[in-house]
């Protein structure tokens, strides 16, 4: 099974920046792609950015768009999602998880096989 361990989360001021890390269970970050997720309590997980590993596609969600980024650290097996000019309604705990690709895309939805991690809890507030 495909796990990844999150971290980096933590209380922020608006405006500010944060840098989460997932890192591979496996040898090598192993999954066709790999999608962040967050989840705010009593409400579904939403998809936030994911990347293609093999074409290096990368999606973001409207909400996010210039504010997050993606990025690959392949010799520690780490996937970095880095926020700035943070909100509140950034306010989550944020999940990597292996995702669908497909036709050098990807896909905000768990494969079969992978496993959610424990997360890391973002809180952005005054």
């Amino acid at each position: 099974q495909l796990q990844f361990v999150e971290s980096g989360g933590g209380l922020v001021q608006p405006g500010g920046s944060l840098r989460l890390s997932c890192v591979a269970s496996e040898f090598t970050l192993g999954a066709s792609a790999i999608g962040w997720f967050r989840q705010i309590p009593g409400k579904d997980r939403e998809g936030v950015s994911c990347i293609n590993n093999r074409t290096s596609f990368a999606n973001y969600v409207d909400s996010v768009k210039g504010r997050f980024t993606l990025s690959r650290d392949d010799a520690k097996r780490t996937l970095y999602l880095q926020m700035h000019s943070l909100k509140p309604e950034d306010t989550a705990v944020y999940f990597c998880v292996a995702v669908v690709a497909r036709d050098g895309f990807c896909i905000y939805r768990k494969i079969a096989t992978a496993k959610w991690g424990q997360g890391t809890q973002v809180i952005v507030s005054s």
